[in-house]
């Protein structure tokens, strides 16, 4: 969806959320390619590490915007052909104890309430042309409504709200918020004629430009680092996935691109390079780095076939992945012994 029908130096597009692990990569790859780029978060500051990460600097310009206020975006998408929203909470902390009417409105609301501002931003700039939106695989389930594995799990199958609130498991606050703000997202882009699609990321891993370990490279590494913290919402993953589905950073932000661009694209896309039992999982981290305390688990049968987490939709529009399983975890853990995150250590 090249707005100008020429040079990317032509085409400005809005990235959210610009200081986080997709949203940096994102801003990267945009400048890389020679696009325009605006890119927002709460605090600049933040950005200050990645600006000499980022080649190209001179089609960059960065905004202070708040989801939670309205009006907020109006400039940052000002003149933008489209708008990457990217930024969203991933603290998976102590908030799931509390009790619902906080998580309501500190959470949920909040969550809802941004993507609509974010939204109603580019209804007034007359000169978006389409919002990609980034979703999640927690948004789905591989169960049917009997709680049987599918075949197939594709963007139809999504999780039960009711489901989400029922369980509970570790991450579901996560979970619920990306349901219901995608929900309202749809809801405004049909109601307001805004072009919306939206990215359904699987697990992202793989290098990171940020100045933290991202929380989807913490959860994948769990069970080399035996996190309290992360390793429970890998496992409800797998519990509710039957598998873990995994895509590279460089993958997913391509996709964004792409879906941005494709003006065929339309409703959600399933962007996954492939998924793996954990038992087969845990295989190639412990190929990767040898450890003799990484966590085993009892998560999946060796042999046991799970369901397919299709990218079909997004492979048949003419997408095409560029790194498989084990170029995903090596560079996850090449970049995370690099930080000091992981020891180093002999193969």
């Amino acid at each position: 969806m090249n707005g100008s029908g020429g040079s990317n130096a032509t085409v400005t597009y809005c990235v959210t959320g610009a200081n986080g692990y997709i949203g940096s990569w994102l801003v990267r790859l945009l400048l890389q390619r020679g696009y325009l780029v605006h890119a927002t978060l709460r605090d600049p500051a933040k950005l200050l590490h990645l600006l000499s990460k980022w080649t190209g600097g001179d089609r960059l310009r960065l905004f202070t915007a708040d989801l939670q206020e309205e009006g907020s975006f109006d400039e940052a998408v000002q003149g933008c052909h489209g708008v990457f929203h990217v930024a969203a909470s991933m603290d998976f902390g102590l908030v799931e104890n509390s009790n619902s009417e906080y998580i309501q409105s500190k959470i949920i609301d909040p969550a809802i309430k941004g993507t609509l501002n974010l939204l109603k931003s580019c209804l007034k700039s007359k000169s978006v042309k389409r919002v990609v939106f980034t979703s999640s695989i927690s948004t789905l389930t591989a169960k049917d409504s009997n709680g049987e594995w599918k075949k197939v799990v594709d963007e139809t199958c999504q999780t039960p709200i009711d489901y989400v609130l029922n369980a509970k498991a570790s991450g579901w606050v996560y979970v619920l918020s990306k349901l219901l703000s995608e929900g309202a997202a749809f809801k405004y882009a049909q109601q307001n004629g805004i072009d919306l699609v939206s990215v359904i990321t699987t697990t992202v891993a793989g290098p990171f430009l940020t100045s933290s370990i991202p929380a989807s490279i913490q959860v994948l590494l769990s069970p080399v680092t035996g996190d309290s913290k992360f390793n429970p919402i890998l496992s409800a993953v797998n519990a509710r996935m039957g598998s873990i589905a995994l895509v590279h950073i460089d993958d997913i932000c391509s996709a964004h691109i792409f879906l941005m661009e494709k003006s065929q694209a339309e409703g959600r896309y399933i962007c996954c390079m492939n998924s793996c039992l954990m038992n087969e999982l845990i295989n190639h981290l412990a190929e990767e780095y040898p450890c003799s305390n990484i966590q085993r688990s009892a998560g999946g049968k060796e042999g046991s076939i799970p369901s397919e987490i299709s990218s079909k939709k997004l492979r048949e529009l003419g997408f095409t992945f560029k790194h498989d399983i084990k170029d995903i975890i090596r560079e996850t853990i090449s970049c995370c012994v690099d930080y000091g995150f992981l020891a180093h250590t002999r193969k």
